[in-house]
């Protein structure tokens, strides 16, 4: 009886499905284009290269997901060896856009928690790989793709030590499709010298973190043993040692969440230790100390800056002056923002950057050939340059400008990409529904 009654229950589903309008069984995430298959020339557009280098009436040529030529379009005639030649004249031509440190596609509806699988169970799983979790069918990556990011970092939360990074590009079939560059870091969270007392709502200061000592003794013991493990060989492997051997023989980046003064100053020593490269990630007091970072060559990926300072008696603008400091310094940084759907507007933090300190092409570089320099891919992304993937934007206005950019057209290695997304179903939905005539 029960049998027959899940038999039944299945055809009732099956007839259920089958029956649904098209728009609800169709996935509303764009298809990935094709690849490229002629060549392509960009004419007549305003070219910002990603180094500080602007071209105007500009040509771009590439084929095959290659740029093959960038130049001035005043000593070429059009010509039928071009290829297909798109004009673009008056538009600005942008290197996509690289997003670092962020949850991108491991997280959907942050209050739904079966759509969230940024995080494992456990202090120490340097074995996890944020990329095999990677979701190309994200319904939230299209919104963030649609204002010119092109690359992430899909990074793992959780624990000391949160496993590895990986990058990835935003219009892909699958996680092996969109992996760009596996595995290619190694992200702890730093403990924390002092404790917040009260909650967000209700502060109530600080307080010494009295097992500060011992949170730090127990990385550098880990740390030790997975050295030591990285340097010998064993007949029996240790798989969580086995994910940390190229921190120490390949000299990946070791990704640290840290933001106190006193806290970086500690890291930096561990870092030297260790005989590691790493990188610092919030680095919210950096600016204290940018002559050290630029001394030791040690990179940061500074945290969300359209937010309050780190403390009350702190200048209010701070988080939009770190930017120009560190790069006075001469401190290689890039900026992130916090979350994942949050991406798209990490262009504006730029914009806001340039604002207090920056020119309009270093903060350009802070989110495109700074990010690709950090992530030690700069030979392959960040800039659009003769040999590197053929992956920029095109924006009618300035793209660090929320009043004036408006991705108009996109490639990601020479493919024209879909911008569509379900926000912009949704406002012509609703416009043709309360303003069609």
């Amino acid at each position: 009886m029960i049998k027959k009654l899940r038999v039944h229950l299945i055809l009732v589903a099956l007839i259920s499905v089958a029956n649904c309008p098209l728009s609800i069984a169709q996935s509303d995430v764009p298809v990935p284009a094709p690849k490229q298959t002629e060549r392509i020339c960009l004419k007549g557009g305003t070219v910002h290269i990603g180094n500080g280098t602007v071209i105007e009436n500009a040509y771009v040529l590439f084929e095959n997901g290659k740029v093959t030529d960038v130049f001035a379009a005043t000593t070429i005639k059009t010509d039928a060896t071009l290829g297909r030649i798109i004009d673009v004249t008056g538009k600005q031509i942008y290197p996509g856009v690289i997003a670092p440190n962020t949850v991108l596609g491991l997280s959907e509806i942050e209050a739904v928690r079966a759509t969230n699988d940024q995080g494992e169970v456990g202090a120490i799983n340097p074995d996890v790989r944020a990329v095999i979790s990677y979701n190309t069918d994200s319904r939230v990556t299209p919104t963030v793709r649609s204002n010119g990011v092109l690359y992430a970092q899909v990074v793992p939360q959780g624990g000391r030590v949160s496993g590895t990074s990986s990058v990835v590009q935003l219009d892909a079939w699958n996680w092996e499709d969109a992996a760009v560059k596996a595995d290619e870091g190694l992200f702890i969270t730093w403990p924390n010298m002092y404790k917040v007392k009260g909650w967000w709502a209700e502060p109530e200061g600080y307080e010494l973190n009295k097992e500060y000592d011992k949170g730090v003794q127990d990385l550098k013991d880990y740390f030790n043993e997975a050295k030591s493990y990285a340097y010998s060989t064993h007949e029996k492997k240790n798989l969580r040692f086995e994910s940390m051997r190229k921190l120490f023989t390949d000299k990946e980046n070791l990704y640290v969440r840290v933001d106190y003064v006193k806290e970086i100053l500690n890291v930096i020593t561990f870092a030297e230790e260790m005989g590691v490269n790493v990188v610092l990630i919030g680095g919210a007091d950096s600016y204290m100390i940018a002559d050290v970072l630029a001394q030791k060559k040690i990179p940061v990926i500074l945290g969300r800056s359209h937010e309050l300072p780190s403390y009350n008696d702190e200048d209010i603008q701070q988080p939009y002056k770190t930017p120009a400091i560190l790069q006075k310094a001469g401190v290689l940084y890039a900026l992130s923002i916090n979350g994942f759907w949050q991406q798209r507007n990490l262009m504006f933090q730029a914009g806001t950057a340039s604002a207090y300190g920056l020119s309009k092409e270093e903060a350009l570089a802070s989110i495109t050939s700074n990010t690709a320099k950090i992530l030690k891919l700069d030979d392959k992304i960040g800039t659009i340059e003769k040999g590197k993937a053929a992956s920029f934007i095109i924006s009618d206005g300035d793209l660090l400008d929320m009043r004036s950019s408006n991705i108009s057209q996109a490639f990601i290695d020479g493919r024209e990409i879909n911008l569509d997304n379900k926000q912009k179903e949704l406002y012509k939905k609703f416009s043709d529904k309360y303003f069609k005539k």
